[in-house]
């Protein structure tokens, strides 16, 4: 039986770069809003024949007033513009201006409602982990029985310390990527974020609910001992639940086109945070402050 406890301090000194490093990301790069939370219009066109070079499709729009203009190629003929809110007026302009193309995509979000949704976005994340507090605390209430009163709370705390831990790592990632390689968060983003969250804490729950087991089945008191025992239990099942979610998650990444690739991506780093919080943050958490 694997020693999970004894390798606690190792588990948490790898968490804790991850999280320091995330931080940092944070606070120096920032995330790189998309036009879902910060305002703007998205085109996506494709040519007939090879696309023109961006310098030529820049001076193209430069008489109509766009402000900077950001081009991303999509395929051999296929380009991706993003610039300030415009009418509709301006949206056929660009078209006429732009010549014999093919309009595949088009989308304007004012500041406004670019606000909203990122206030909202706040509130579905601090909402979620305030209701799974209060689910995990009430499902293991029997707990307090066996051990003392109010431990049920522990593991409404334990669970929501592990994903708090995956979401910065995961918003850190993404601040990194978007430095780097110019990549944005939308609402999309946001609902990996969610699924994550849902992910990690029912990865939680089972290592959890082995734990209650456990201690309601033996009646005994050594936690070192029934969380040990608990993780070997459960590992099996969550390397191998994880594993297979990820295989598919990368096909999707692979073949899936490049319209969903950054919430896929997110989706992969939240599998494999959300299965390590489970067993290095929510199962070491239960010890904390507690006399050996």
């Amino acid at each position: 039986m694997f020693d999970f406890i004894s390798h606690g301090k190792k588990f948490l000194i790898i968490s804790g770069i991850l999280l320091v490093i995330s931080i940092l990301a944070l606070s120096i790069f920032g995330l790189k809003l998309g036009i879902d939370f910060k305002g703007g219009s998205i085109l996506q066109v494709a040519y007939p024949e090879e696309r023109p070079a961006n310098s030529e499709i820049i001076e193209q729009l430069n008489p109509l007033n766009l402000g900077e203009i950001k081009i991303r190629s999509t395929g051999t003929n296929s380009v991706i513009l993003r610039f300030i809110e415009i009418s509709e007026e301006v949206h056929q302009q660009i078209l006429d201006n732009l010549g014999d193309v093919q309009e595949e995509k088009y989308e304007s979000v004012g500041p406004v409602i670019g606000r909203e949704a990122s206030r909202k976005a706040r509130y579905a994340i601090v909402l979620s982990l305030i209701a799974i507090i209060l689910y995990v605390t009430w499902a293991f209430r029997k707990l307090s029985r066996v051990l003392k009163k109010g431990e049920s709370w522990r593991y409404g705390f334990g669970a929501t310390i592990a994903l708090a831990h995956d979401v910065l790592i995961l918003l850190g990632f993404f601040a990194i990527l978007g430095y780097f390689k110019g990549t944005e968060i939308n609402v999309s983003f946001v609902t990996a974020i969610l699924t994550v969250l849902g992910y990690s804490v029912n990865d939680t729950i089972v290592i959890y609910d082995r734990i209650r087991e456990n201690f309601l089945l033996h009646r005994s008191k050594d936690m070192v001992g029934i969380i040990n025992l608990s993780l070997n239990e459960t590992i099996t099942r969550s390397l191998n639940t994880s594993l297979t979610t990820i295989f598919v998650l990368l096909a999707i990444y692979l073949f899936g086109g490049e319209a969903i690739q950054s919430f896929i991506l997110a989706m992969i780093i939240g599998v494999i945070t959300g299965t390590w919080s489970s067993i290095a943050i929510a199962s070491q958490f239960l010890l904390f402050k507690r006399k050996k």
